[in-house]
């Protein structure tokens, strides 16, 4: 614990809390490499993965929501903020239904997080 002196002389910085950048919501980005990760304890499962290379430059490590993706190498994707809770390191996640990333197809609850369009009756 700092005293008040150390305190007055060094104030203490706030830790930055969002992960992405405050001018975008999204980012564009291609795929570098897709792999499998396995989740802290106590769940188990194979989590996918993709690195992606944003347009700023910078790499990130994102989730692939829902099942079964066709994503290939160097695929361009859509990218959003939101962390994987037992992924550690994981805090992006890809938009299914932009870009080359296609929708998952047969959902009929939270069709807007998979991109999935309205069926017709």
């Amino acid at each position: 614990m700092p005293t008040l002196t150390q305190l007055s002389k060094k104030p203490r910085k706030s830790k930055k809390k969002t992960t992405q950048s405050v001018t975008a919501p999204q980012r564009k980005g291609t795929c570098i490499k897709l792999y499998i990760r396995s989740p802290k304890k106590p769940n188990s499962a194979d989590r996918k993965v993709a690195k992606v290379r944003l347009s700023s430059g910078k790499i990130i490590i994102a989730y692939i929501p829902g099942e079964a993706h066709s994503i290939p190498e160097h695929a361009t994707v859509l990218v959003r903020g939101g962390r994987t809770p037992d992924l550690p390191g994981v805090k992006f996640k890809i938009i299914r239904g932009a870009e080359d990333a296609k929708s998952v197809t047969g959902r009929k609850q939270a069709r807007s997080r998979y991109g999935e369009k309205k069926p017709s009756n």
